[in-house]
């Protein structure tokens, strides 16, 4: 229990630290005049990714595949099937037509293209599956056109979904940006250390306890942007949040992870990368179907049951 309790506090510093750096860093580019849109474009839209993009780098520098893929894997079925279903049952999600039209199947690429290199020992039958340098930089050439994408969208739409800014001198700021990271990297530390600590202690495999604690805990900002955006009744600026994210977390941060250490895939893992392509599939077809672009109801209970499901499943594999 001590093992998990230290695994949870984890989750403490690496949230905070990511919340206190994006603030600063926010404030820093506003003193320096830097459009409100750049900042949400960069600073803020990668700062909800910066505890799965810090337990990715420090997990990959260690060596731990398992982590590093179930992260990422874990993180994109969460928040489909956890956070926007558990969102859609308490009110229904109107899906703007960027995110239907590219945002989403771009979602659904990127759960494919993982699928297909990491497919080695079925496509070339080679004895071990492995994301490989090569392929990490192919991810960072598809995040690369996703950004071309999106700058172009906030170009084109300049005053649509603009950051708000804290106010702070630029002293304090750089001051709490550096404090942020040692956060970030103090938690991110902490949460691999004790995931595998963990995981050897209950007999678990690293692969389970990574698609579960640590994905849940790592998508804990995007949950809290749900959460906003259902106060304030703009859940669909959440739900392309959600979607971008996804798509943020294979192109771009298990790119990197790849190209730091190359991830080694095994067998098993193939199951959740299924899970996740499906749920991308589920995804556009919801939106597709029924009354417009719209999550509703009866198929945000759908994603749960799903979520609640592979959950089982999980510690039935165990």
């Amino acid at each position: 229990m001590l093992n998990l309790l230290l695994l949870l506090v984890g989750f403490i510093p690496l949230i905070y630290g990511a919340n206190v750096l994006v603030d600063s860093a926010s404030s820093l580019a506003k003193k320096l005049n830097v459009p409100n849109m750049v900042i949400g474009l960069t600073i803020v839209a990668f700062g909800t990714s910066a505890p799965e993009l810090t337990i990715n780098i420090i997990a990959s520098l260690k060596g731990e595949s398992d982590i590093a893929l179930g992260n990422i894997i874990g993180s994109n079925i969460f928040n489909v099937a956890g956070i926007a279903g558990l969102a859609a049952i308490i009110y229904p999600i109107a899906i703007k037509p960027k995110t239907a039209w590219i945002e989403i199947p771009l979602g659904f690429l990127a759960a494919l293209v993982v699928i297909l290199t990491a497919g080695d020992i079925f496509l070339n039958g080679d004895k071990v599956s492995v994301i490989n340098r090569t392929d990490g930089i192919l991810f960072l050439l598809f995040f690369c056109i996703f950004l071309a994408y999106i700058i172009n969208y906030t170009l084109s739409t300049p005053n649509e979904d603009e950051a708000p800014v804290k106010q702070r001198s630029v002293w304090l700021s750089i001051i709490l940006i550096i404090a942020g990271l040692a956060l970030l990297i103090l938690g991110g530390k902490i949460v691999v250390m004790f995931a595998v600590k963990f995981a050897q202690q209950i007999g678990l495999s690293e692969r389970i306890i990574a698609l579960t604690i640590v994905a849940i805990g790592t998508s804990l900002p995007e949950l809290a942007i749900f959460l906003i955006g259902a106060r304030k009744k703009s859940i669909d600026i959440a739900m392309g949040n959600i979607v971008g994210s996804s798509i943020f977390n294979i192109f771009f941060i298990l790119g990197i992870s790849a190209i730091i250490n190359p991830v080694y895939v095994q067998e098993k893992s193939y199951f959740d990368m299924f899970v996740n392509l499906f749920i991308s599939i589920l995804l556009f077809v919801f939106v597709f179907t029924g009354k417009g672009r719209v999550i509703d109801k009866k198929e945000g209970i759908i994603f749960v049951t799903l979520y609640v499901g592979y959950i089982f499943a999980l510690l039935k594999m165990a």
